[in-house]
């Protein structure tokens, strides 16, 4: 720009001194005149020449004049299916399990004959393990109080619902008692703790609370079935047995993953750094449960009347708002007990991660209850069914609550700036 007005300059600069002997009046006129056609000159090769280069872009950019553009069609309408899949891939794996189960129930069958079932279970824990840092969980020491709570919640306080729950009638009658099940199991292995990172809450807390709560379910579920569930129905619990079968997949796979990630520093940075994949193979893994389990019991959900299956849904939904009620009201009375808005209780990092993380409960872990107790509370499948759709229920509706805090966050930011 700098050159094209020096040039101009240079080009009137002649004119103006030639004009100079003519009178003032006849100088204005024919200034602007000779100004204005020699800047037409000179800008009238410029446009044009920007004019061409920019038909000369489109042009290759679209693949010549006779092409169509590249960026056309297909591609168009395959990139948002594409972005769907990705942001929804736990409910798409786990919904496409069941379908699969139901269209072919035959392979389901194979995998299960050959013990599949555990070996996916395993292979979740071992994840968890690989992905576990030690100082996620010394980070979480200063919030002591309330991870203690939320274990107490988790494990203590939120089984008893099952009580209630056994106190409906559906047919089929497992589909309450899997419910009730559902009630008693820990947290999520990695859901409430994703939503917690995405709501801008108390990751290291999250973390920590489930990686306890799951290890204390361990030792606490056999007795806690045993207690709420099996007396209500006259049914016994192989306690032991299935302490000692929880301990196998559990337990000894998340400490293989821990041990595995402290010894080779070249897996913990490929862990840290592959977390994304890492998680999808684990929902893979997980998809691979309701699969086999509804291949097993393929002919007894045909038999199923769609409004009991409806009216099992429900009752999912249900189960996880009264899980919300609780925890939130409960964190409330302890925020006025404790000091009220200086409370650690009323930090909202804190406050999140209790909540969502308290409200969940953990789907593998179910399962590999279901395995062990094989026939005690009825098909196994149609156990497993309505807690599928429980589990479903609870991460669409908590990514809804993330969803509306982060917005009002938002909102309240621009506000502020406004």
């Amino acid at each position: 720009m700098a050159g094209t007005l020096q040039t101009l300059t240079n080009l009137i600069n002649p004119v103006t001194r030639t004009a100079r002997s003519l009178n003032s009046k006849s100088n204005n006129c024919c200034f602007n005149v000779i100004n204005k056609s020699l800047i037409h000159r000179k800008l009238a090769p410029s446009v044009t020449v920007i004019r061409s280069h920019t038909n000369s872009d489109q042009i290759q950019r679209n693949g010549g004049p006779d092409q169509p553009p590249r960026n056309s069609g297909i591609l168009a309408m395959v990139e948002p299916l594409f972005s769907f899949a990705s942001n929804n891939f736990l409910p798409l794996a786990l919904v496409g399990g069941v379908a699969l189960g139901l269209a072919n129930p035959i392979p389901g069958c194979l995998a299960y004959k050959y013990q599949l079932s555990k070996v996916s279970t395993f292979g979740i824990f071992i994840i968890s393990g690989l992905t576990l840092r030690s100082e996620d969980i010394s980070a979480a020491a200063e919030a002591w109080p309330v991870g203690l709570f939320g274990l107490a919640s988790i494990l203590l306080f939120t089984p008893n619902l099952s009580r209630i729950i056994l106190q409906l009638h559906l047919q089929p009658q497992e589909f309450v008692t899997g419910l009730a099940l559902f009630s008693c199991m820990p947290t999520t292995l990695s859901s409430g703790t994703a939503l917690t990172r995405l709501a801008g809450g108390n990751v290291a807390l999250a973390l920590a609370m489930t990686v306890t709560s799951s290890l204390l379910a361990i030792m606490i579920l056999p007795f806690s079935i045993s207690k709420l569930i099996a007396c209500g129905l006259g049914a016994t619990v192989p306690t032991e047995k299935l302490f000692r079968r929880l301990i196998f997949t559990l337990l000894i796979p998340l400490i293989i993953g821990k041990a595995f990630r402290e010894s080779f520093k070249g897996l913990a940075d490929f862990a840290d750094n592959n977390r994304k994949l890492l998680s999808v193979l684990s929902v893979l893994l997980l998809s691979l449960v309701p699969w086999m389990q509804v291949s097993r019991s393929r002919y007894l959900l045909l038999m199923v009347k769609p409004a009991a299956f409806l009216v099992a849904v429900m009752m999912g939904v249900l189960l996880h708002l009264i899980l919300l009620s609780f925890n939130a009201i409960s964190i409330r009375c302890l925020c006025a007990l404790s000091g009220g808005s200086n409370s650690i209780f009323a930090k909202k990092e804190n406050f999140t991660a209790l909540l969502l993380v308290a409200s969940q409960k953990a789907l593998p872990v179910l399962v590999e209850v279901v395995d062990q107790l094989s026939s005690t509370f009825g098909e196994s499948g149609l156990l497993i069914i309505p807690c599928i759709a429980a589990h479903l229920n609870q991460i669409i509706m908590d990514s809804i609550l993330v969803s509306y805090w982060n917005k009002n966050e938002k909102s309240v930011a621009n506000a502020k700036l406004a």
